[in-house]
This record gives C-alpha cells, sequence and structure tokens, in this order.
C-alpha cells in the first residue's frame, strides 16, 4: 500500500473548506492552489509580483514538508483573473522554475477572493520515494 498523508499550512481556507495545502501519494505530491496568503497572519500584499513570490514561499514549505523542492516539479499551474498580471510574475517564476522546466499552463479566471491576483498549483514527484 501507498503512503497516502495531508500535509496542511495552518490556512483557516483547509478548516472552512475542507482540503489539504498538499496531499502526498506514495512517491506523487499534489500541492493544492496555492494563493499569496501568508498564511501565518492570514493577510495579502496588494501587488501581484508580491503575492507571486509568497505563492512560492507557501509552495516551497509545502515541498519541503512533503520531502522534495523545486526541482521535483513536474507541473504547474498559473491561475491569474487578469492574464496582463501574469508576464510582471515571470521573473520569480524563472527563478523557481527555470532550472526545471515543468510542464506548465496558465488561465485566467476568477478567484475566490477578490484580493487574490494569483494562484499556483504544483505535482511533484519525490524522487527517493520508495527506497
Amino acid at each position: 500500500m501507498t503512503e497516502r498523508r495531508v500535509i496542511l499550512s495552518g490556512s483557516t481556507f483547509e478548516e472552512e473548506i475542507g482540503y489539504a495545502r498538499a496531499v502526498v501519494d506514495g512517491d506523487r505530491v499534489h500541492v493544492s492552489g496555492t494563493t499569496g496568503f501568508d498564511y501565518r497572519t492570514m493577510t495579502i500584499a496588494e501587488g501581484v509580483v508580491e503575492q507571486a513570490e509568497q505563492c512560492l514561499r507557501n509552495i516551497a514549505e509545502a515541498l519541503a514538508e512533503a520531502g522534495c523542492s523545486f526541482a521535483d516539479v513536474v507541473r504547474v499551474r498559473y491561475l491569474l483573473p487578469d492574464r496582463a498580471d501574469f508576464p510582471p510574475c515571470w521573473p520569480a517564476l524563472g527563478r523557481a522554475f527555470g532550472d526545471v522546466r515543468p510542464a506548465a499552463t496558465m488561465l485566467e479566471c476568477g478567484l475566490a477572493d477578490p484580493r487574490m491576483r494569483i494562484e499556483i498549483e504544483v505535482d511533484a514527484r519525490r524522487a527517493d520515494a520508495g527506497r
């Protein structure tokens, strides 16, 4: 039987909605759509770049708890209410994923809270799982 465990960030959204920041399922790690909230303070910056950077910090913490890093990411999805906000985020995204080159998709769509300007979801594969 493969390992399955949940990783929680402490976000009030996880409890209210009923989901986990990430799920480890064997060698796979699925990180939920992650916004720019600082989950320790439940605050969010106004700027999309600052939000993208916070998304990446939140994702990095979940990946680390799962036993992997950005180097293990195989798929990333970017969700933005305004596609014009995407290019300003590229430098931050490039720092996280530029050497990794995961499969990627950007979608323009509404997000749950009007303060949210970007949401990022990743899937990773733990190289050491099962060893």
